[in-house]
């Protein structure tokens, strides 16, 4: 069954999230840019305060495509605790080398391959990749917030093949990019693990404002029963793939 992610900026976002039942909680500065990190300080705080009641995950930043950028950024969120980093992976630089420079990190830490779907041209096509580079899901986004959400920039049929290649390669697949609750039901049709929440749960539906309760609930009705939660601290999330859980 699909699972809720909520995008939180604070150890209070997250508290309220996590009581409002999400079933990931993902540390983001979502008032700073499409992928930006929160402080690794505040990061090991909303660790601590979840306690491993779920997951947690949290994204390194809004980076260049480059090796040895994206490998320092991401060993500084995994050096939080959190139990999943996510790469997100502009248009630029080299892919393949950014992956090679990854793949030993993915030995020892849950990672996730974010792609914008505004930005990269079929991203279904780097599934296999990040799969070969030992990455244990990827999830859809979109980097600009401002340009509709992501069924705006790929169609169903776009979006089913990108949940079935993860399929495929034993990847959690997400999706995520200024969704709402009308895009639950067309979504939740298609079968990924995860989608992912942060304007929809807030104020006003802007996602630099605060998290509300009630939005966060409707979102958590619109997605289904809540999830059993993570029994304790871990580097894998429950999945439907057992060979990469």
């Amino acid at each position: 069954m699909t699972r809720l992610l909520v995008s939180v900026a604070t150890v209070d976002e997250a508290l309220l999230a996590l009581e409002a039942g999400a079933d990931i909680i993902d540390g983001k500065d979502a008032a700073a840019g499409p992928l930006a990190a929160l402080p690794a300080t505040r990061l090991r705080d909303i660790v601590a305060a979840v306690g491993g009641r779920c997951p947690v995950s949290a994204t390194i930043g809004d980076w260049p495509s480059q090796p040895g950028v994206l490998l320092d950024a991401a060993q500084r969120i995994a050096a939080t605790g959190v139990d999943w980093v996510k790469v997100g992976f502009y248009p630029g630089g080299d892919w393949d080398a950014c992956l090679a420079a990854l793949a030993p990190l993915a030995r020892d830490v849950a990672l996730v391959g974010l792609l914008f779907a505004d930005r990269t041209s079929r991203p279904q096509t780097w599934v296999a990749a990040f799969a070969k580079a030992g990455f244990r899901g990827v999830m859809l986004d979109t980097a600009g917030k401002s340009d509709g959400g992501l069924r705006t920039h790929l169609d169903r049929r776009s979006l089913a093949g990108f949940i079935d290649e993860a399929m495929r390669h034993g990847l959690q697949s997400g999706l995520a990019g200024s969704l709402t609750a009308d895009d639950v039901a067309p979504l939740l049709a298609l079968g990924p693990d995860i989608l992912g929440f942060r304007g929809a749960a807030c104020a006003d539906g802007r996602r630099d404002a605060a998290l509300e309760r009630a939005r966060l609930e409707a979102l958590r009705r619109a997605v289904g029963t809540p999830q059993a939660k993570h029994p304790e601290p871990g580097r894998t999330l429950p999945c439907r793939s057992p060979q990469i859980c």
